[in-house]
């Protein structure tokens, strides 16, 4: 009685939680700053996450988390009690149940590297997941009648395509390329193109205010500072929309291809459904400006995003944890 459950977003780029009876509490960067002699641990999440690229030799700031499962083992159990402590779901009397999402196609062993670091950072059980269906909950779908539903999530490391029909996913992929991807593809073009060295929180503020992968898309500028790779000095210059289109157009269009392939293993009752009822796209990635357009032109269906699609797979626990006998503990 006295123990609440939990449910966890464990994301590349950040952790979401959901206390049930609370909504949710915690969103934060998936970042830890250690020492890198000691391993002492000096921040977590949103201060860790203003360290990246800036820190001195003896502090790294290190993501745990890679392409949507698990790098480090040791930092991810240390972030997961910190986060976990800081929602209090350690003051309780018993230790809580947690609900973790995870991709769809992770292999058995980072499975139990994710349900240990759960059970190691306080759980009493841990009931897991895959994250296209809690996006899908969370972004209003009624997945347990018998007709389809598309969801394409685009998180930090991975990207999630499935149809789901009668409470289960019927065809999916999962792919490593998303919003990290982008960022790295644009870092890549800037260099190649400028010969201008530019940092992993400069390339995403690049993606967000002036990114877009539809040609009929922004027409912005933007100044950026970096370092010249030919004279080592700082250097400022100015980039626009349709060059980021370009250095965005093989990520992109490696998540149009998966999700080609899974519309095209879709049994045909199921497309019609989808004909009708669109794509739902969730996650930071839906976010991207033109996705939408972009998919609905290749796919030729309907492409919608979620209402909030940052918090879509985290609103799907909160709803999974209502439903807990539901979920099983099944290997999936």
């Amino acid at each position: 009685m006295l123990s609440k459950d939990i449910g966890i977003d464990l994301g590349t780029a950040n952790v979401l939680i959901h206390v049930k009876g609370r909504g949710v509490v915690l969103d934060e960067p998936s970042v830890v700053a250690i020492e890198s002699d000691g391993k002492r641990v000096l921040a977590v999440g949103e201060e860790a996450f203003r360290m990246v690229g800036r820190t001195p030799g003896n502090i790294v700031a290190i993501r745990p988390l890679k392409d949507g499962v698990i790098a480090d083992f040791e930092i991810t159990e240390l972030m997961l009690k910190y986060f976990i402590n800081k929602v209090g779901g350690r003051n309780w009397y018993s230790h809580p149940r947690i609900l973790i999402c995870a991709p769809t196609n992770i292999t058995s062993v980072e499975q139990k590297a994710i349900r240990e670091a759960a059970e190691r950072s306080g759980a009493r059980e841990v009931f897991l997941e895959e994250e296209p269906k809690a996006a899908a909950i969370g972004a209003g779908m009624d997945i347990y009648q018998p007709s389809g539903n598309m969801v394409v999530d685009i998180g930090g490391g991975t990207t999630d395509v499935a149809v789901l029909s009668m409470g289960d996913i019927v065809t999916s992929s999962s792919i490593k390329i998303a919003g990290d991807k982008f960022d790295s593809s644009i870092m890549k073009y800037i260099k190649s193109k400028y010969k201008l060295l530019i940092g992993e929180r400069t390339s995403e503020e690049i993606k967000k205010r002036i990114g877009t992968v539809h040609p009929e898309g922004k027409k912005e500028t933007m100044d950026i500072r970096g370092r010249d790779m030919v004279s080592g000095l700082p250097l400022t210059m100015t980039i626009n929309s349709q060059e980021i289109q370009e250095a965005l157009d093989e990520p992109v269009s490696n998540i149009v291809a998966a999700a080609k392939s899974v519309l095209e293993r879709t049994p045909p009752e199921l497309s019609a459904d989808i004909i009708d009822r669109g794509v739902i796209l969730t996650g930071g990635g839906a976010m991207l400006h033109g996705i939408d357009q972009l998919l609905a032109d290749e796919l030729k269906v309907p492409v919608l995003i979620a209402e909030d699609p940052m918090h879509c797979v985290v609103k799907g626990t909160g709803i999974m944890l209502d439903n807990l006998d539901k979920v099983s503990k099944r290997k999936f």
